[in-house]
């Protein structure tokens, strides 16, 4: 497979902390970058969908906006969540929910009950900030770079990918529905996860149907954490990063020479945050995790090839 010019981006997912992502490729958007094709998962999935319609609509500035948009319409939902630490908490604790006794409670009743019984009626608060932001028309529009963004089939754990005009709010969902939290989302009669267990996020689409000159891998979950987690519910996020982290990595070993890999790691930022924090979408904590990104985006990447 012959080689070109094209920039390929890779977005990884990690809940709230894909803030730190949207930091990153905020600042190499404003330095210019232009990829030509990109696929992420969860919280990256919906990274690209806004920069693709972004690019379609005023090129970097507008990827930048719409992706900005995302954000403040994630922190506004979460205004009125009643899972978040006051002033004093966040004094005492930091960016970390798990002293709250609500946190407590739900990290509890996780475990002792499924997505299905804990909220019957599918609710999620993702779906209204999706259906307002998402712009098919534009996905569609000619001029938009190719798009694909995945999720995890749960009968096979194969990655389930869909391209530009395929992708609606329910295939966002599904690339990011967290299993213990939410019932997985049936599409075509299939039910589906998150994406990052099948792929974080799959290369092969970025491939496909020429070899690009650059990869450009933005990752917002830490593949190196200090120590040991304690509790059952930090060992299972620790377990899941592993997991997710394996499948990328196999991808990346096996990635042609040819191809210039450029990562951008979160290990300095995100290896010290607990799993709480990927829950708590606060203004504040939102604007730190992307101040973070765009430092890290100034800072020399991990290159090879």
């Amino acid at each position: 497979m012959k080689a070109n010019n094209e920039l390929a981006l890779a977005l990884q997912g990690g809940g709230v902390h894909g803030a730190y992502a949207w930091g990153v490729l905020d600042r190499l958007l404003e330095d210019g970058l232009a990829p030509t094709r990109v696929c992420g998962v969860s919280s990256g999935a919906l990274l690209a969908a806004m920069l693709v319609q972004g690019l379609v609509k005023g090129g970097a500035a507008g990827a930048r906006r719409e992706m900005r948009r995302l954000w403040d319409r994630i922190a506004q939902a979460h205004a009125l969540n009643p899972l978040q630490n006051g002033p004093l908490e966040r004094w005492l604790w930091g960016w970390d929910l798990s002293n709250s006794f609500l946190w407590q409670g739900m990290e509890a009743a996780m475990r002792l009950f499924s997505p299905a019984q804990l909220n019957p009626f599918g609710h999620n608060p993702l779906r209204p900030v999706i259906s307002d932001l998402l712009d098919r028309d534009a996905l569609r529009h000619p001029s938009a770079i190719t798009l694909t963004i995945a999720a995890t089939d749960v009968e096979t754990s194969g990655s389930r990918q869909w391209g530009n005009a395929a992708v609606t709010v329910d295939t966002l969902l599904a690339s990011c529905c967290l299993p213990m939290v939410f019932q997985a989302v049936e599409i075509d009669g299939r039910a589906y996860w998150d994406g990052g267990y099948s792929g974080n996020p799959p290369l092969a689409p970025l491939l496909r149907p020429t070899l690009p000159r650059e990869l450009v891998l933005i990752r917002a979950q830490p593949a190196h954490r200090p120590g040991a987690p304690h509790s059952p519910a930090e060992v299972l996020n620790r377990l899941n990063e592993i997991a997710c982290h394996g499948v990328l990595e196999a991808e990346l070993a096996n990635l042609p020479a040819s191809i210039r890999l450029t990562s951008y790691d979160a290990d300095r930022v995100l290896g010290d945050l607990p799993l709480s924090s990927k829950f708590n979408a606060d203004t504040a904590f939102l604007t730190h995790l992307f101040e973070a990104g765009r430092s890290a985006a100034r800072a020399p990447a991990d290159v090879a090839g």
